[in-house]
């Protein structure tokens, strides 16, 4: 790498909507963005459009919920691209069931895949950053995060399990120079709206404003929706 590297984003969880406009933002504003999720056709199909429109992007097909894999994902980033500035966990799973039908091996999984896979994630994007005191970690939270629903038990103990993980990474991170923030995505995301749903590149810009506020004044919780949601 040379002397002063261009600075990483790397996405976990990408898909046509969210991940993907979060690849675009951080893109448009210098990063080369990193692509990461169990798809490589996904993950290879939107780095290369990111590419095309003038941006950095790379794809790192990755399973988030196996940990040698998260570590090696992030040691490969550090050490053939750049270091890692920002990270965003963005992956998960919907499951929605009544309670006595639920399978237990899916209440796990969707477990795995929301909340154990933001912690691997959080913890190697936190090794990295720690020895440098700067960087941003942002997980992607949902109204689940707040509040459970009917039938929607395993994704709502994900969720509420991660927003703790990303509270107490907050609190002890904070110090150390290194920004984390839980973002709810409080309504239905539309990549056909921009009025009546929450636009996938309106969700990016909050994102990304959140990684350059200035530390004297570091948000934690922003909870999103659009103007037409009832809460």
């Amino acid at each position: 790498m040379s002397a002063n590297p261009t600075p990483v984003a790397a996405i976990v969880g990408v898909g046509e909507g969210l991940g993907y406009a979060l690849g675009k933002r951080f893109a448009a504003a210098g990063f080369k963005v990193a692509l990461a999720a169990r798809s490589a056709e996904r993950v290879e199909r939107l780095a290369e459009a990111i590419v095309e429109g003038g941006g950095q992007a790379v794809a790192l097909p990755t399973d988030a919920r196996d940990e040698r894999a998260v570590m090696e994902l992030f040691d490969a980033l550090e050490d053939k691209h750049g270091p890692v500035q920002v990270t965003v966990f963005n992956a998960g799973a919907m499951y929605r069931s009544p309670i006595a039908e639920m399978p237990a091996d899916m209440f796990e999984e969707v477990w795995r895949a929301g909340c154990y896979a933001g912690f691997l994630v959080g913890r190697e994007a936190a090794r990295r950053m720690a020895p440098r005191a700067s960087g941003t970690i942002l997980f992607t939270g949902a109204t689940a995060s707040m509040r459970g629903g009917a039938q929607f038990a395993a994704f709502a103990a994900a969720k509420h399990g991660l927003r703790a993980l990303a509270q107490s990474m907050a609190r002890e991170l904070g110090p150390k120079g290194i920004h984390v923030a839980h973002v709810v995505i409080d309504g239905k995301i539309d990549t056909q709206s921009e009025d009546l749903g929450l636009a996938p590149d309106a969700i990016a810009e909050t994102y990304y404003r959140l990684h350059t506020q200035s530390r004297s004044a570091w948000t934690f919780e922003a909870d999103l929706r659009p103007w037409a949601e009832k809460f």
